[in-house]
């Protein structure tokens, strides 16, 4: 099952409340004046390598090969003169049981260990009727395997949606900043924070992000994924 069935949680929720009618469109100018297109910037430095690790989300459901989230993310990295490579290890569907079950199994997979992990699961979670204490079990033994391996991560936290009742919702919200703190690893308490609000950004589904929704959440977490790569050798 995708993550697309969250139509039950936080997003759909979000967005079938969302309304609003479009601005006008302003009339175009007489002249018109096309900007010289902005200088490519040479990257530099030892290659970086991060390993985006998570469910559909990550997997870039229904875009196009170099619409995901990890692919755009590399490219903005490479704009701003990082070298980076970021591998897409996202698998749709996925619960934080299976990213449990394939993660040791991804790490030993690649030539060379990345210098950092974006862990995103959790959405998947809450459809498959998992427990928040099944969900923290999981990403307590995904972040001891990678502390173990001493590969920093980045959690790409998630939210339960009201209706799953106060109780539950705080269980699960919490996981994922507690379990920052204890790993000491970087989060992103909620990553789709800055486009669950606009329908325009998903797709027909209103789960998945569109294109410019990807493009939308990669600025917005760009910051926060810089910051966590560690300093090169």
């Amino acid at each position: 099952m995708h993550i697309g069935n969250w139509s039950i949680g936080c997003a759909a929720l979000a967005l079938a409340a969302c309304s609003g009618e479009a601005g006008e469109v302003p009339a175009a100018a007489e002249e018109t004046s096309v900007e010289a297109p902005a200088p490519e910037v040479a990257v530099s430095g030892e290659e970086r390598r991060i390993l985006a690790f998570g469910n559909s989300l990550f997997a870039g459901y229904g875009l196009a090969e170099a619409e995901g989230y990890p692919e755009r993310l590399e490219a903005a990295l490479r704009g701003e003169g990082v070298n980076a490579r970021v591998i897409d290890a996202g698998v749709s569907g996925d619960t934080s049981a299976a990213g449990r079950q394939r993660l040791a199994f991804t790490l030993d997979g690649l030539e060379t260990p990345p210098d950092l992990v974006l862990l995103e699961l959790g959405g998947n979670d809450l459809i498959r009727g998992l427990s928040p204490e099944e969900t923290r079990a999981n990403f307590e033994a995904m972040l001891g395997e990678l502390r173990t391996r001493d590969i920093p991560v980045v959690i790409m936290g998630m939210r339960a949606p009201p209706n799953y009742g106060p109780e539950f919702q705080q269980s699960f919200d919490s996981l994922y900043g507690e379990l920052a703190q204890e790993y000491e690893a970087q989060l992103v308490p909620f990553w789709l924070e800055s486009i669950y609000q606009d329908p325009s950004l998903f797709q027909s589904d209103r789960i998945h992000p569109t294109a410019p929704g990807i493009e939308a959440l990669v600025a917005d977490t760009l910051d926060d994924v810089r910051g966590a790569l560690p300093q090169a050798e």
